[in-house]
């Protein structure tokens, strides 16, 4: 069994999102453990990007001062086997299609899987494409993981018939962001999904407050919050992860309902 579902095992799911080397390796570092330590259940972990298409400015701003930084995708690995000597809770890598590619497949995959990631998210792929990575990533055990979007329509059952890992549901159509309202009929989305497979589906975009993602974990499986994050990082820099800490308690609490 891919580890990544022991992240939905004890109820409801709080997964938050970090890009790599914003401010730096060692507060990602940090920022990671103090996620962990304060009950998030899978952590997602962005590879920076010059070109993130699927984010809003606030992510777009932490690719950009992660790539100044000087942060590369080998550097990214190395900082996963820095993590993993201390956390043991599910990792998944976001990032893109192009990243994978120009670093080569199959040494891309393998080396997720040799330093514990336990899979991945592209945005920029598309399903009917997906068999580009899907056989590497069956042969290393690094789940491929496919987004649902409002606009999936017809294709939400045949996405998550083949969905491995967790489903991540987009909330809203656009970029990443935090919103002040999700208007988009998660319940039926998932009503499908639940007809189609057992996998566990999580949402995800526009959710900054612990009330929209307890509303959004009670109509799924788990909640997924980045731009909220990157955005006390952005502020606090490498004092952020008492705060980053603080914040994930606070959603948690908000996803099983305290």
């Amino acid at each position: 069994m891919n580890n990544i579902r022991k992240a939905f095992e004890n109820g409801k799911a709080f997964i938050p999102f970090i890009t790599c080397g914003d401010p730096d390796l060692d507060t990602t570092l940090e920022n990671v453990k103090a996620a962990a330590e304060n009950g998030a259940d899978l952590i997602e972990l962005g590879i920076p990007f010059s070109d993130p298409t699927a984010e809003g400015p606030t992510i777009q701003g932490a690719n950009i001062r992660a790539l100044k930084a000087g942060t590369t995708t080998d550097k990214v690995f190395e900082l996963v086997e820095r993590i993993r000597k201390e956390v043991s809770i599910p990792l998944v890598f976001m990032t893109y299609a192009n990243v994978v590619f120009s670093y080569g497949a199959e040494k891309f995959i393998s080396r997720c899987s040799e330093v514990g990631i336990d899979g991945m998210i592209l945005p920029d792929l598309p399903f009917e494409e997906k068999d580009e990575f899907q056989p590497i990533c069956k042969k290393y055990d690094v789940a491929l993981i496919p987004l649902i979007a409002p606009t999936s329509h017809q294709r939400i059952a045949m996405i998550a018939k083949e969905a491995d890992g967790f489903i991540y549901i987009v909330s809203s159509l656009g970029v990443t962001g935090v919103r002040s309202e999700i208007k988009t009929d998660i319940a039926s989305i998932v009503k499908v999904i639940r007809e189609s497979t057992d996998t566990p589906c999580a949402v995800g975009f526009g959710i900054s407050t612990p009330e929209q993602a307890g509303k959004m974990a009670s109509v799924s499986d788990g909640a997924i919050v980045g731009s909220a994050i990157i955005r006390i990082i952005e502020k606090y820099g490498k004092d952020s992860p008492k705060y980053v800490g603080e914040y994930v308690r606070q959603m948690k609490d908000g996803v099983i309902g305290k």
